[in-house]
């Protein structure tokens, strides 16, 4: 095996050269490397294909990409999906055409919703893009599992969901003792501090023997506390936060705590740019999805459909309800899609002219506490983008494909292999050294440390954790979305990274010089086996492609903590199924209009 070793004490004038070393023409920048053995080239079919990718039938900078054809989608794993996902990107960034109605690019046309943040019930809506009307985006909303609720990391590197306790007619938590009662809680500590003052964290118990201690309406200590979990699916990996003294802490099913991993304060996080800028946020759905779930839920299509459209069949049945109501798709073989964009404030960033921009009205704060920012207004700014999810339903594939890009300047890449053009295993160390958007030059960590969370309408600190609101060093630990001790497919890591190597190469080198579309880097695509429902990923499961997924931006904490263990989460650890509620905003979202 050819490889190169990483010394711990690099600096960044050696990661610099190092860079040199592997034929790259800098750092800072996720660089892909020119010898991957092109493992995909043969679905993409080289330049005259690739050609037909664009409206005019010529690669054009700038030029109009048309969807790829989900209707009749060849299904023929791997490298029809990366292939599928590369043309939704280009296709969804594309400058919009005038049949589009305009509205700059193609996800900002008035053939695209955005989806409204949830409202006192937790019903969200759709926003139609209308030309000249600055949208608003929003700071990054919770990671929700599959039961909807905030996800949370424990000390082994498990997924949990968070769970608020059941309150009491007076707002106090109930919890079950051992005797299987309820009990109204008054007063909650840990072992060690039973005044109700927490001591200083080096004083207090070692992890293996803290105990959180519960008291009743009369003072008393509650014997064996359980709480009272509600959610339904997967319960044993629900928790129930309680707060001791501001402190979070969080009890499983059994009544036992559940330590966390550094640095995480138990969801909702919100990520800070090196420019300072916060990471802000837009769902968008297009007009197929937008219609189909609107005669779905308004009786207008009959029988109301459980899964996402995947044959002509099921695209003329949305066509024709919305032909009903005057409108026309302007590309229906598309089939329904939902992507979610990552953006910071277009200032101070590396290699400015490399970003797709907009406009937004994004939200303002008071900074003045370093550890409590209230939010105190909104103001319009020049966004670029940094991340973009691409879901969508395809022939034999109604849990969706899902796809994920980010912005070559973000954040330097874990340890990972590929195979090179001589067919030798090659290992690329992480390289630090940089100027990169989401990690100071040279860190040696700690990286994906959550230094703040959003409690609306503020922001506060992780002050557990020892930090303020500010920026963290962050690092995408699985590259392209496979970890080392995890076969993600039939392919070894190395062959499947070298895939996603390939299609990215093989895209990029196509597009025309100065067109901003070819700065964004697939790391990687899923789907299940025959477009079943997810049982886990391969071997012993159904979930292949780059089945330990995640985007740096989006979610950075849900990773895991290296680059070669199977922690961390996959699109499938949430999105647990292949009926309509695969989609986290298809329940809440409400139709269009009402009855037919």
């Amino acid at each position: 095996m050819q490889s190169i070793q990483r010394s711990r004490s690099w600096r960044p004038a050696v990661a610099l050269v190092l860079c040199e070393l592997l034929l790259f023409t800098g750092c800072g920048t996720t660089f892909l490397p020119a010898n991957a053995k092109q493992t995909c080239i043969d679905t993409t079919g080289g330049a005259p294909a690739f050609a037909t990718w664009f409206e005019s039938g010529t690669v054009t900078k700038n030029g109009v990409v048309k969807p790829a054809d989900s209707v009749n989608f060849p299904d023929s794993p791997n490298c029809s999906f990366y292939q599928w996902s590369e043309q939704m990107y280009l296709w969804l960034t594309s400058p919009s055409p005038s049949r589009y109605g305009g509205g700059g690019r193609i996800f900002n046309s008035p053939a695209f919703f955005d989806v409204s943040a949830p409202d006192a019930s937790g019903n969200r809506t759709f926003i139609p893009h209308q030309n000249g009307v600055i949208r608003d985006f929003s700071i990054r909303a919770a990671q929700v599992g599959p039961n909807h609720l905030q996800l949370l990391f424990d000390s082994k590197g498990q997924m949990r969901e968070i769970e608020l306790p059941p309150l009491s007619a007076a707002g106090r938590p109930l919890v079950l003792d051992g005797r299987g009662e309820t009990r109204e809680v008054s007063r909650i500590a840990m072992s060690g501090q039973l005044t109700g003052q927490l001591q200083p964290q080096e004083q207090q118990p070692a992890q293996a023997s803290r105990k959180v201690v519960f008291f009743d309406m009369s003072g008393a200590v509650i014997e064996g506390v359980r709480p009272i979990i509600r959610s339904e699916a997967r319960r044993d990996r629900v928790v129930q936060k309680f707060m001791v003294e501001k402190v979070p802490v969080f009890l499983d099913i059994l009544g036992a705590l559940v330590e966390t991993e550094q640095g995480q304060a138990g969801g909702n996080a919100v990520l800070q740019a090196r420019n300072g800028s916060l990471v802000y946020y837009t769902t968008v759905v297009n007009d197929v999805d937008a219609y189909f779930l609107t005669g779905t839920k308004n009786g207008g299509i009959t029988p109301t459909p459980t899964q996402f459209p995947t044959t002509q069949a099921e695209l003329d049945e949305i066509v024709n309800f919305a032909a009903l109501h005057s409108v026309t798709f302007p590309d229906p073989e598309a089939l329904a899609i939902e992507a979610k964009l990552s953006w910071v404030e277009n200032v101070s960033l590396p290699n400015p002219g490399t970003y797709i921009t907009m406009n937004a009205r994004i939200p303002t704060y008071d900074t003045t506490d370093p550890d409590h920012w209230v939010q105190n207004g909104t103001r319009v700014a020049n966004l670029a983008l940094v991340g973009v999810h691409v879901v969508g339903s395809a022939a034999g594939h109604a849990e969706m494909i899902w796809a994920t890009f980010e912005h070559e300047n973000n954040m330097p890449n874990g340890d990972y292999t590929y195979i090179n053009t001589s067919n030798a295993t090659v290992t690329i160390p992480q390289v630090n050294g940089g100027n990169w958007l989401f990690s100071q030059n040279g860190s040696a960590g700690p990286f994906n440390q959550e230094h703040m969370s959003f409690n609306a309408p503020q922001i506060d600190a992780n002050t557990a954790g020892g930090f303020t609101i500010s920026p963290s060093d962050t690092v995408r630990w699985k590259a392209w979305g496979a970890a080392s001790d995890v076969q993600p497919n039939f392919l070894s890591t190395a062959a499947s990274n070298t895939e996603i190597l390939s299609i990215n190469n093989l895209v990029r080198s196509m597009l025309k010089s100065g067109d901003p579309r070819a700065n964004m880097v697939m790391t990687g695509a899923t789907w299940t086996i025959g477009g079943d429902a997810p049982t886990g990923a391969f071997p012993g499961g159904n979930e292949v492609g780059t089945s330990r997924l995640s985007n740096g931006t989006m979610e950075t904490y849900q990773q895991g903590v290296d680059t070669t263990s199977a922690q961390g989460t996959n699109c499938f650890s949430c999105h647990v199924t292949n009926d309509t509620s695969v989609s986290h905003v298809f329940g809440p979202l409400q139709p269009l209009f009402g009855t037919m």
